[in-house]
């Protein structure tokens, strides 16, 4: 029993410093595997004209503004949100081009927004995994220290080598929660940038 719960002790506490290391030492808090990139550039996802005067003026038409929230969720098809752009960007050209400027600067505002956002989310729960992986590192310490006694205290031993296991399960569990959540602000980029070059009808 003894040999068993110092080597599962010493397997958890190379799993948990493997784990808690950020990839990138500029963001200490960024788990993932992902490059973070804190903000999108318009140029980066956006051929057109540049927006700079259209400013916020889609949140002051109702009908923009509410056509710019069904574009953004992920729950709309990229297929069905590329036709409501085309059948939204029509008339003449310069019609077109105002129209496409305004649907892009919302796009823009808004899936930016819902991309920080996600990633502040997912800093968060990096530091609160990193907090628990400290509380199990110590279990494991007081572990050790009680096995290395001459006389340990074995109901002791099994309860905090049970409280290791459960903990360091649940540790592993959340990591997986993080990996997949890492892979959301990809799909914003990619719904975003996908949008940005969809094309209205002469």
């Amino acid at each position: 029993m003894k040999g068993w719960a110092v080597a599962m002790a010493v397997a958890t506490e190379l799993v948990l410093r493997g784990m808690a290391l950020a990839a990138d030492p500029r963001f200490p808090d960024w788990p993932c595997n992902q490059v973070k990139v804190p903000e999108i550039s318009a140029a980066a996802v956006w051929a057109g004209p540049a927006i700079d005067e259209v400013g916020n003026a889609w949140e002051e038409d109702a009908a923009i503004k509410d056509l710019i929230a069904r574009l953004a969720a992920r729950r709309t098809p990229l297929e069905d949100a590329q036709k409501a752009i085309s059948d939204f960007i029509t008339g003449t050209e310069s019609q077109r081009q105002k129209k496409a400027k305004l649907v892009f600067a919302g796009l823009f505002k808004t899936l930016n927004h819902e991309r920080s956002e996600v990633m502040q989310g997912i800093e968060r729960y990096f530091r609160k995994q990193r907090e628990f992986s400290d509380q199990i590192r110590s279990t494991i310490l007081q572990l050790r220290e009680l096995q290395d006694r001459p006389d340990p205290d074995q109901s002791r031993v099994d309860e905090l080598t049970n409280r290791v296991e459960w903990d360091t399960r649940i540790f592993e569990e959340r990591r997986k929660t993080i990996n997949f959540v890492c892979e959301v602000p990809v799909v914003i980029e990619q719904r975003l940038f996908s949008l940005a070059r969809t094309r209205g009808h002469h």
